[in-house]
């Protein structure tokens, strides 16, 4: 089997498992999950006045949440006080705000480091969002360059390929940014720097399933990247090959012009052809006598 027809068919598998995996990482809700033991929390509660009873029940900061790109879900128990929806999975989730558009002017009223956030917040959506607009290019390029088993069709899928994967890998960079300024930089009750100590000793923060098939699904973008251009290279040879080969058949075989092609003698660059003017009306061939009646 050709070297072109099996790298082509590993960089297509690739490439679609990795949109894939892009694609359920994008749309579920699983790449930070927060536990929150409340039988332990509750206990330090009597112990200590800095939570009350109500904010215990009624505050989502002090329930086990999963949180994803657009969403905050709580999978078991879920705060009284907060708006909540059924989620498509079948989980209660509230919808994480980035402010777009921003009605009520309230970006104005953050500080340096919140407005950080939230650009890193939306520029991670940006990228993930451009990496599909890649892929979906590649895809075309990719169909063109097999069907017309062109090696530059393939390089420019490689390049796009390529391109998705950086993009991606991009978007993971801002979401790892936005959860470090979450946890180490921004200040608040919403944020874990200022949680009560409480709080922060029955809570266990652990990255979730999403976050680790997006990090696959760039994996795999890099390997289809990688298969691609090695196709690309593959099929420039095979063509060169098949050209080769044409231009010797065309050489050896007889011309269909009148007259015999000869192979060439050694050291010499081209055959002899030794051509006949074609006999006319009125012509008589050498060797040959008329015949009269």
């Amino acid at each position: 089997m050709p070297c072109s027809a099996v790298t082509l068919s590993l960089a297509t598998i690739c490439a679609v498992v990795s949109v894939a995996l892009l694609a359920i990482a994008f749309s579920t809700d699983n790449w930070l999950r927060i536990d929150v033991r409340r039988d332990k929390l509750k206990v330090r509660i009597d112990e200590s006045s800095s939570i009350t009873p109500v904010e215990l029940e009624t505050n989502e900061l002090f329930f086990t949440r999963t949180k994803g790109l657009f969403r905050i879900c709580f999978p078991n128990e879920r705060p009284s006080k907060v708006v909540l929806y059924l989620s498509p999975v079948e989980t209660y989730c509230r919808n994480i705000d980035y402010y777009i558009p921003d009605d009520n002017d309230v970006v104005s009223e953050f500080n340096n480091d919140e407005v950080i956030k939230l650009h890193m917040s939306r520029g991670m959506i940006a990228l993930f969002i451009l990496s599909f607009l890649f892929v979906f290019i590649s895809f075309w390029t990719g169909v063109s360059g097999c069907w017309r088993r062109s090696s530059g069709n393939i390089t420019s899928t490689a390049i796009l390929m390529l391109v998705a994967c950086l993009l991606s890998s991009g978007g993971m960079g801002l979401w790892h940014g936005v959860e470090y300024y979450e946890t180490e930089k921004l200040t608040g009750d919403q944020y874990y720097k200022d949680w009560p100590n409480e709080l922060k000793s029955s809570s266990t923060l652990s990255l979730d399933w999403s976050f680790y098939i997006s990090w696959l699904s760039v994996g795999f973008s890099l390997v289809s990247a990688i298969l691609f251009a090695t196709a690309a290279s593959c099929l420039y040879k095979e063509n060169e090959t098949m050209y080769q080969q044409q231009q010797y058949l065309m050489t050896v075989h007889p011309s269909k012009q009148g007259g015999y092609a000869y192979a060439p003698a050694a050291g010499y660059g081209h055959g002899y052809v030794a051509a006949y003017p074609p006999m006319g009306h009125g012509q008589v061939a050498a060797g040959s006598y008329p015949y009269s009646y």
